[in-house]
């Protein structure tokens, strides 16, 4: 029987990028193409590109924008100025490489639109029709827009983004407080509600946060990484929860 429905869980909460929509790769090629072209420009032919499955599985994925371009800069000993939020995509601040990375993906997604897992969808119904309470979170301003544009809006009884997180100030991932709010904001408690990621911050996230189920999707053989930060269960498909 699937760990889920083997429990008293009331709520499942999803990340989006990765678990619900085929976005994660969209995300990834273009935080490589914004700092590699940074870092071409500080160290000529010879520098060292961001490496997806390296920098960016460690550094980056799951969390807030600016804290991911935070993050990866440090860990290349990189000393930026912070820039202010309205700073002109690829000036040379913290700020400027995040507008930078958010302009090329927008690009990619206005291109190629939001696609959805069949898998993914497939248990969002069956876990509807059994009563279950539905959240998505997302670290990202764009959630609602690549809900909206996946069609699956109406989905879910709560959303919480990185437009909510600024309104609230809600610390990002690895801290737990945007998985909080979602179990909050569905006056469940946070035992009783499961949490899918495919991000290491994230599924580190649903840990501190004390969440009855913490489930790592492997989508691309990171079932080490996400065994490592905690969960509970690896799957490379949401299926397998059946």
């Amino acid at each position: 029987m699937s760990p889920i429905h083997n429990h008293h869980f009331r709520t499942v909460i999803l990340d989006m990028d990765g678990v619900i929509t085929q976005t994660a790769s969209l995300h990834a090629e273009a935080w490589k193409e914004m700092f590699d072209t940074f870092l071409e420009k500080q160290d000529g032919e010879a520098y060292e590109s961001l490496s997806i499955e390296q920098d960016y599985k460690l550094y980056i994925d799951g969390k807030p924008r600016f804290d991911g371009v935070r993050s990866f800069l440090e860990s290349r000993h990189i000393v930026l100025p912070e820039g202010q939020p309205d700073d002109a995509p690829g000036k040379e601040t913290v700020y400027g490489l995040g507008m930078q990375k958010n302009e090329l993906f927008l690009d990619s997604l206005d291109k190629e639109g939001a696609q959805v897992y069949p898998d993914t969808l497939e248990m969002l119904k069956k876990w509807k029709e059994a009563g279950l309470k539905l959240a998505v979170i997302s670290s990202s301003r764009n959630c609602r827009r690549i809900m909206e544009s996946a069609g699956l809006l109406d989905m879910f009884d709560a959303l919480v983004d990185g437009v909510l997180s600024e309104e609230k100030q809600l610390k990002g991932k690895p801290a737990p407080d945007i998985f909080l709010e979602a179990s909050n904001m569905l006056g469940v408690d946070a035992p009783d509600a499961v949490v899918i990621e495919d991000a290491v911050a994230g599924v580190e996230a649903g840990k501190k946060g004390n969440f009855g189920l913490v489930i790592g999707v492997a989508r691309k053989n990171e079932e080490k990484l996400l065994t490592a930060a905690g969960a509970d269960v690896v799957i490379k498909k949401l299926t397998e929860l059946e």
